[in-house]
């Protein structure tokens, strides 16, 4: 039976999306400075007014303003005359107890990654698929809001702004193939002068015929709906408000994979709800490209102040070599789980969280969770004597 799955993406102009450039902008600036640091930045934006506020203990004095001012440029907006509201306090001391010294270092573990606990509680989510490292549908997305967002700045197609989304619908054949683009739905804002048939026209040719082209061509069944609700002149933070945080479909798997509800933006390493999910995605990856599966899912959950997560779990969606539970074995021996060395293996006190903000977490070259060829041969050597034991006790 057919189906059509659907994700959408949306450019760095867009509100929601502003909120997470700035809280990570603000986070790879206090890093620079000092590495150790905790934070827990929330941004509101809304008409001029951008308001900071969250949790930050660092030994250096945050240049939030700076920050603020800084994203809003590389976002495309200008600074000039907005008003930057700053509120913030140190971590609690309570939570800060629990991450500095986990439950299991204070009964006395001494063993590698023990002293450091889980910032929160929560379960996180990472996914892969052999189809795309995410889905073909978010793929799609992000490709054409990342050609939306070049075409403004280089401007290939004039007369449009910095807010936009795009949506796309992908129909599947019986055997789970992807068939075709169905249907694409592309927002922008446009200055008021612009002609809303010629907008259509170059966004059809620029953006979406070629955004498409490598992986699932269009054809002249795809439906293409430009600014379905006519005029976008009015777009930003001035025609809706943006917060961190409520985008996380188009951070993740585009709805298409399980979400634990945690934001990513403007958190520090030690929030498993970001560093465990980077390590649920290499994970789950790992196994895809190792050739253990087709698809996979991984589920990791914690305690706040504990550093061994209370649950892990490999769900290979029926579509597994071996067991679930042999891989899901074979995993807990190759990877490590506990906050203080997911930090390390990542690689995430590096500030280089901005570059994240927009396009989707998941399915880049150079960030280590995407990186499974340091961990492919370990898996597999992991999981072969565990098949063989499994087999022989049939």
């Amino acid at each position: 039976m057919c189906s059509i799955r659907t994700a959408e993406s949306v450019c760095a102009g867009h509100p929601d999306k502003l909120a997470d450039q700035i809280a990570d902008q603000i986070l790879d600036d206090i890093l620079y400075d000092d590495k150790a640091a905790r934070v827990a930045v929330e941004v509101m934006a809304a008409g001029r007014r951008i308001i900071v506020t969250g949790e930050i203990t660092t030994n250096h004095r945050p240049r939030i303003r700076e920050s603020v001012r800084t994203a809003l440029a590389r976002a495309g907006y200008s600074p000039l005359g907005i008003l930057i509201y700053v509120w913030t306090r140190r971590q609690s001391s309570d939570i800060n107890a629990g991450v500095t010294t986990s439950l299991e270092a204070r009964g006395g573990d001494s063993s590698a990654f023990a002293l450091q606990g889980a910032g929160d509680q929560g379960t996180v989510y990472g996914y892969a698929t052999a189809e795309t490292p995410e889905r073909l549908p978010l793929v799609l997305a992000h490709r054409i809001c990342e050609r939306l967002d070049t075409a403004q700045v280089e401007g290939t197609i004039c007369g449009i702004k910095s807010d936009g989304k795009a949506q796309v619908s992908v129909r599947y054949d019986d055997t789970g193939t992807p068939a075709a683009v169905e249907t694409v739905v592309v927002s922008v804002q446009h200055e008021a002068g612009k002609d809303l048939a010629v907008l259509e026209r170059e966004v059809r040719s620029l953006i979406v015929a070629p955004a498409c082209q490598t992986y699932l061509p269009i054809d002249e069944h795809t439906e293409i709906l430009v600014n379905p609700s006519g005029r976008f002149v009015e777009g930003g933070p001035r025609a809706d408000t943006g917060l961190t945080g409520r985008k996380l479909m188009v951070d993740t798997y585009g709805g298409l994979g399980s979400h634990g509800g945690g934001a990513f933006s403007g958190k520090d390493p030690s929030k498993v709800d970001r560093s465990a999910a980077y390590m649920a995605r290499l994970i789950a990856r790992t196994i895809v490209d190792a050739g253990l599966a087709a698809e996979c899912e991984v589920g990791i959950s914690y305690a706040i102040g504990k550093a061994d997560p209370v649950a892990f779990e490999v769900d290979t969606l029926g579509t597994g070599e071996y067991a679930d539970h042999i891989l899901t074995a074979a995993a807990r021996d190759v990877f490590v789980l506990r906050p203080a060395g997911i930090i390390d293996v990542l690689n995430l006190r590096t500030p280089r969280y901005r570059d994240l903000a927009v396009y989707g977490h998941m399915g880049r070259d150079w960030p280590r969770w995407e990186q499974t060829w340091r961990f492919e041969r370990d898996l597999r050597k992991a999981v072969e004597p565990r098949a063989h034991r499994a087999a022989t006790h049939r």
